[in-house]
């Protein structure tokens, strides 16, 4: 280990012990992502998923709604701390684990936090530049985690206030703050370990940008639908100008009663998800065709997304909370075997993201 790389953490993390961090509990706390993960060329993997896991163990300091938003804010800024500071202190990310691992339920949500000084000292086993592009992703996701809970104080703390986001141009702002940094990170680290993506260096940015729009594409779907459930905690993504177009409270749409009468706030989401999904195809359709895993990994999330898209805009009552729009799994996985066989024709894969667009009812 470098000089550069060296930090409070004992070099005591053994291959089985990295080997347990990269599968098991990546795959206990990544849920569907793992397949996306494990499809990627080896050479990304471990820089991916060292991301993915501190991103999701301040997710999960984030999301314990059992602490109050002021102790999970100064949580995530503690956290932050550690990932800029040159020498991590153990004992902070000791004590970083003992305010939230007695507050949760989920096994491998706790385990995460417990391995918290592991995973520090995997990050301090990347090489310099990867360390930069995982630190710059993981630090502008807990931006915008600590503006999640800054942005909606009052039912944090148990008042009944529901607050919608101020415009279009803070919904853009957010959605990159959770999904489009990472489009961001994914191209710039692809690019660094992926001989076939050089040219894309030097395309004056581009694809860092088609890539934070692959990002948004995905956030902006995951706003629409869960608005409802989002409701209950306090919170609504849509901004307060589309709410007053058609004259209703963020807390009006609590109602399910009002689905039809909300019907256009969801189709005007659907709009601006589905341009961002146009640059989201003109990334995917730009990888190089010998990069079959990468094409794989990018292709998946763009068709899962315009799928439950396309079964959000059938729903008549889409602010039912109760009603959750899920992709099926057979259908997923029927549509990983066939991606298999389009993935290296771009005129298939366009006729196919055409086909799931032609599904989404914007009436």
């Amino acid at each position: 280990m470098s000089p550069e790389s060296a930090s409070f953490l004992p070099s005591s993390l053994d291959d089985v012990q990295r080997d347990y961090l990269l599968t098991e509990l990546l795959s206990g706390v990544s849920r569907s992502f793992y397949l996306t993960l494990r499809v990627l060329p080896q050479q990304l993997r471990e820089p991916i998923s060292v991301a993915y896991l501190l991103a999701r163990a301040a997710d999960t300091i984030s999301d314990s709604d059992v602490v109050t938003a002021e102790k999970r804010c100064d949580a995530l800024r503690q956290f932050r701390h550690q990932l800029v500071t040159d020498e991590p202190s153990l004992a902070g990310l000791e004590r970083l684990q003992m305010g939230f691992v007695g507050q949760l339920d989920h096994a491998f949500e706790k385990e995460l936090l417990t391995k918290l000084p592991a995973l520090f000292e995997l990050l301090t086993r990347q090489t310099g530049p990867d360390r930069v592009l995982i630190r710059k992703v993981v630090l502008t996701l807990i931006e915008g985690m600590v503006s999640d809970l800054e942005g909606f104080p009052q039912f944090a703390e148990g008042a009944v206030t529901i607050t919608a986001l101020r415009d279009s141009e803070q919904l853009e702002r957010y959605t990159y703050l959770v999904a489009g940094c990472v489009g961001e990170f994914w191209t710039e680290i692809s690019i660094a370990h992926i001989d076939a993506l050089q040219a894309w260096e030097s395309a004056d940015g581009r694809y860092s940008r088609l890539g934070i729009r692959f990002g948004q594409a995905l956030q902006l779907t995951n706003i629409l639908r869960d608005v409802p459930r989002d409701l209950q905690i306090g919170r609504c993504y849509l901004p307060q100008p589309w709410l007053d177009e058609v004259g209703l409270s963020p807390g009006a749409l609590m109602n399910v009663a009002n689905s039809v009468a909300a019907r256009p706030l969801l189709t005007q989401g659907m709009v601006v998800a589905l341009d961002h999904y146009a640059a989201a195809e003109q990334y995917v359709t730009a990888l190089p065709r010998r990069c079959v895993r990468l094409r794989l990994a990018a292709l998946w999330p763009v068709l899962i997304g315009l799928k439950t898209l396309a079964q959000l805009s059938q729903q008549e009552d889409w602010l039912e909370a109760k009603r959750v729009c899920k992709v099926e799994r057979g259908w997923i996985y029927r549509m990983m075997f066939l991606s298999c066989c389009a993935i290296l024709s771009n005129t298939l894969l366009r006729w196919w993201c055409a086909h799931l667009r032609r599904a989404i009812s914007l009436a």
